[in-house]
C-alpha cells in the first residue's frame, strides 16, 4: 500500500501540466498531492504499530488493553473496563508476577544458569515461572494443591514443570502447599550446583512492584488518567496493592476495592480488623486468610495506612451468571476469579453511581476451568446456577431434561443476584442469542 501510495505522490508532484485553466485548478492539483502524501505517511504509521515486534515471550508481557463491559456498563450507568491479563503470553494475570520474581533473583545472584525455581501455587503463577523459566534457561518444581483444575495441571506438565501434589489443608499446617514448597527450595538449594530459589509469591514484593511498574502505570495511561476505581479479589494480594499505591498516588480520589469470595477471611478484615471466614467458593487463585507480605502497606484498609477504601463480598451465585452472560452475550470465556472480580466492580458501581469509570481484571481464560464451572454435572453437585444453553444436549431440546426451577438449575443462572435484570426469557425462538441454530436442529429433527 505504501510502495503504490508513494508511486501516486511522486507521479503526481513530477507531472508539470503543460497548461491550466485557472490558478484554481492548479491549486486543486496541489491539495490532491498534498492528500496522497498525508495518506501515505498515515499509512506507514498505521503499519508501524500493526507490525511491532517484541521479542519473545519475556517483552511480550504486560501492556494488555482495556475492554469495555457492555453488559454491566449499560446496567450500571458506569464506564466497567477489564484489564485482558488472559492476553499476557502465559495466559494470565500471574505472568506479571512470574517474570519479576525471577528478575529480581537473578538480580541479586540468586540463580544461576541451570538453576531450579519452586513454588507453591494454584496454577497460574507456576505456569508464569515454567514459561518464564524455559525463555530463561532454568528449571521449575510446582507444588499444587490437589483440588485445583486438572486443565492447570496438565498446563504445567506441557510447559515442562516437575509437578508434585498434595493435600489442601489451611495455611497453618506444615503441609500446606505453600509451606511445602519453601522447604523443597531449600533442601534443592543445599545440593543443585545452579542454585535453587524459592518464588515466595505471597510474601515476595517482587510481585507488588510487577504491578506497581506495569499494571498501575498502563490503566491510568489507557484511561487517560481519568479512572475513578479499580476493583480485584485478593489472592496474593500483588495486584490489589501494586495497583492500588499507583493509582492513589497519581490520584488519591481513586477509589481501591477489594472483592473477596465466600470462604475467604479478608471480607471481614477489611470491614472489622479480624481474619474470620464463612461459606465458600469454587473459584480457584482467590481466597486469602493472612494478611501477606504483598498486602502490607499500601494493600491495607485505608484506616490502617493503606489504599484500600472500598470492599465486598461476592458469592458463586452471582459471579457466575456475569461470567456465563459474559461468554453468551459478549465472547469472552473468563475463569471464576474474573467473575468475582466483575461483580465487585459492579458493586463499587452501584455505590458511586452513574457517570464513573471502573477498572479490573480479566484474569485468565475459562477453558483452564473447564471441568468445573462449565461443567453442568459438577455445578448441579454444589447447587450452583447454570444457564439453559449448558444442558446435556445444549442446542438440541430433544436431549434437554425437564427440572422444577431452584438453585442448581437453569431457570435460575441467569437471574443473578447484582440487581441487573432477570433475563429468564419463554422458549422462543427469536429471544435466544442461539435461535438461528435452535431452528436448524430442530428442523432436522
Amino acid at each position: 500500500m505504501e510502495t503504490l501510495v508513494a508511486r501516486h505522490s511522486q507521479f503526481f508532484s513530477g507531472i508539470v501540466p503543460r497548461s491550466f485553466a485557472s490558478v484554481a485548478q492548479g491549486r486543486r492539483h496541489a491539495r490532491y498531492v498534498s492528500r496522497v502524501r498525508t495518506k501515505a505517511t498515515s499509512a506507514r504509521s498505521s503499519l508501524g504499530n500493526f507490525a511491532a515486534v517484541r521479542q519473545g515471550f519475556i517483552d511480550s508481557v504486560g501492556n494488555t488493553p482495556l475492554i469495555r463491559l457492555n453488559k454491566v456498563s449499560q446496567a450500571t450507568g458506569c464506564e466497567i473496563y477489564g484489564k485482558a491479563e488472559f492476553l499476557n503470553p502465559g495466559g494470565s494475570v500471574k505472568d506479571r508476577a512470574a517474570l519479576y520474581i525471577i528478575k529480581d533473583a537473578e538480580e541479586r545472584g540468586l540463580l544461576r544458569p541451570g538453576g531450579v525455581i519452586v513454588e507453591g501455587t494454584a496454577g497460574n503463577t507456576g505456569i508464569g515461572l515454567a514459561l518464564v523459566a524455559n525463555a530463561k534457561g532454568y528449571k521449575t518444581v510446582i507444588v499444587i494443591p490437589d483440588t485445583q483444575s486438572q486443565e492447570k495441571k496438565d498446563m504445567l506438565r506441557i510447559a515442562g514443570a516437575t509437578l508434585i501434589e498434595v493435600p489442601a489443608v489451611p495455611y497453618k499446617n506444615l503441609n500446606n502447599y505453600v509451606k511445602y514448597s519453601g522447604r523443597l527450595a531449600e533442601s534443592i538449594a543445599k545440593t543443585h550446583p545452579g542454585g535453587a530459589i524459592w518464588g515466595n509469591q505471597f510474601d515476595n514484593t517482587a510481585n507488588r512492584k510487577a504491578h506497581y511498574e506495569t499494571t498501575g502505570p498502563e490503566i491510568w495511561a489507557q484511561t487517560g488518567g481519568k479512572v475513578d476505581g479499580f476493583v480485584c479479589a485478593i489472592g496474593t494480594g500483588g495486584t490489589l496493592a501494586g495497583v492500588g499505591q499507583y493509582l492513589k498516588e497519581k490520584n488519591p480520589a481513586v477509589r481501591i476495592g477489594m472483592a473477596d469470595p465466600m470462604g475467604a477471611a479478608m471480607y471481614s478484615y477489611y470491614a472489622t480488623g479480624v481474619l474470620q471466614s464463612s461459606g465458600s467458593s469454587i473459584s480457584e487463585g482467590i481466597g486469602q486468610g493472612r494478611v501477606t507480605a504483598n498486602l502490607q502497606g499500601w494493600g491495607v484498609p485505608t484506616r490502617e495506612g493503606g489504599s484500600v477504601d472500598f470492599w465486598c463480598q461476592v458469592s458463586d451465585e452471582e459471579a457466575l451468571p456475569l461470567i456465563y452472560d459474559l461468554l453468551k452475550e459478549e465472547g469472552l470465556c473468563m475463569g471464576g476469579s474474573t467473575g468475582i472480580n466483575i461483580g465487585g466492580a459492579v458493586k463499587l458501581a452501584q455505590e458511586l453511581g452513574p457517570g464513573h469509570t471502573i477498572v479490573t481484571v480479566l484474569c485468565d481464560l475459562g477453558t483452564r476451568y473447564q471441568g468445573k464451572i462449565f461443567n453442568v454435572d459438577f455445578l448441579k453437585s454444589k447447587g450452583l446456577p447454570y444457564p439453559q444453553w449448558m444442558e446435556a444436549g445444549y442446542l438440541n431440546p430433544r436431549f434437554c431434561t425437564k427440572q422444577q426451577a431452584g438453585p442448581g438449575t437453569p431457570e435460575t443462572a441467569t437471574t443473578g443476584k447484582l440487581g441487573l435484570g432477570n433475563r429468564n426469557r419463554k422458549k422462543d425462538f427469536s429471544s435466544s442469542a442461539f435461535s438461528v441454530l435452535e431452528l436448524y436442529f430442530n428442523l432436522l429433527n
